[in-house]
């Protein structure tokens, strides 16, 4: 077998294919867009690489036949956020070869510790945490949009190599509407709580607007921004520009009456992001964004193939943390699902097992958890002693736990 750094446009091209004749007879795989994936890995694109770098490899056996692919990232600003330098691995795909896939860890785990790492954390993306993130160990069902889909035995593969559970990532889902297209109403308790704290003075909501894009931006970011402080070290700012691109980038599945924002006396302290689930359209289309293949996108979308909603990302502002404003939005949301008859279900994710609350709040909805990812972490330092993202928090000192966002 022989490792190759994928430099040429053929071997870019088997970066991308391998995956497609691995799972060609999967009914769940969903292949994502080619240039979504190439994307990830040019600097003009991918704005990680003004504060790291990244290689990829793919596997070839004695028949010179591509049977693997991995690749690995340094982002400079997530591992100084750690207490040991730690880069990252990603894209990881192989037949199933365990001395197959140790090679590709041997060479990713090489050229990090080569560049002074002395962990790595893996699956992971090259970029921010709400697409290609975490290895899917329970849920194996079609996964919506960001959301990884992989091979049962890759966990056995990580797992034997060394690589140890750091935090597990929740998806939970709820149906929109059951028999005969009726609507599933929401739990009492929540209803009850939306419309006490809609009808107090100061609080008034708002979905999100393209004609105000900068507007609701710069809200996200300093509810965000807020919201995540609190993990100190763990904590990298949101960077406006790269959510601003991330926005038009998604401007033609985006529905901007599920994207809702919450403000107290006209400053904003909570939002909810939903995207229609994209991955309903890119199933037919094998990843690839040619002529034929955007009529087709236009007609799945404007004919509502899209019957799922995902939940991407939300944030409280500590103050307003338990005073009922999630439940508010979550009503917005409500109402906008029953003007939309077609869309079916909902998925929140993800939620990380070091975030009770939320896990609470989707729990309290009659969400279910439907899949479960874990983020692994291997360590190239022998010495060091490894501990569970939770754990790791737990120990900070200045971190308390009454804390909103953390409970042991």
């Amino acid at each position: 077998m022989q490792i190759v750094e994928v430099i040429s446009k053929r071997d870019k091209k088997e970066f991308i294919d391998l995956p497609k004749r691995l799972y060609k007879d999967d009914p769940f795989w969903v292949c994502p867009l080619d240039s979504n994936v190439e994307s990830v890995f040019d600097p003009m694109k991918n704005l990680t690489f003004k504060h790291g770098e990244a290689i990829r490899w793919i596997l070839k056996d004695n028949n010179g036949e591509s049977i693997g692919r991995i690749a690995a990232f340094i982002d400079d600003i997530r591992s100084a956020a750690n207490h040991q330098p730690t880069g990252g691995i990603g894209f990881f795909e192989v037949v199933e070869s365990k001395e197959a896939a140790d090679l590709m860890f041997n060479r990713a785990k090489d050229w990090l510790k080569s560049r002074g790492m002395e962990a790595i954390d893996g699956p992971i993306n090259f970029g921010e945490n709400d697409n290609n993130w975490g290895l899917l160990v329970d849920g194996y069902i079609q996964q919506a949009f960001g959301m990884p889909y992989n091979k049962k035995y890759y966990k056995t593969f990580f797992e034997e190599y060394g690589f140890k559970n750091y935090f597990e990532q929740y998806s939970y889902h709820r149906d929109v509407r059951g028999e005969k297209n009726k609507i599933v109403q929401f739990p009492e308790r929540i209803m009850k709580i939306a419309e006490w704290l809609s009808k107090r003075p100061g609080y008034s909501f708002r979905h999100f607007e393209f004609k105000n894009s900068k507007k609701f931006v710069s809200d996200i970011v300093e509810i965000y921004n807020s919201t995540w402080s609190v993990f100190k070290e763990d904590f990298t700012p949101l960077d406006p520009s790269f959510l601003e691109e991330s926005m038009e980038k998604a401007r033609a599945i985006v529905d901007e009456d599920l994207i809702w924002f919450a403000y107290f006396n006209e400053q904003p302290i909570a939002f909810f992001v939903l995207f229609p689930d994209l991955n309903q359209i890119l199933k037919v289309l094998n990843g690839k964004l040619h002529f034929w293949n955007i009529i087709r996108f236009t007609y799945h979308k404007i004919t509502h193939k899209m019957t799922r909603a995902r939940a991407v990302v939300g944030g409280v502002h500590l103050t307003y943390q338990n005073s009922g404003v999630e439940s508010a939005i979550f009503l917005k949301l409500y109402e906008a699902f029953k003007k939309k008859p077609w869309f079916k279900e909902l998925e929140l994710s993800w939620v990380g097992d070091f975030n009770p609350k939320m896990i609470a709040i989707y729990e309290a909805l009659g969400a279910k958890k439907a899949k479960t990812h874990v983020t692994y972490r291997y360590l190239i330092n022998d010495k060091l002693n490894f501990k569970r993202y939770k754990d790791e928090m737990a120990e900070k000192q200045d971190f308390k736990h009454d804390n909103p966002l953390y409970d042991q």
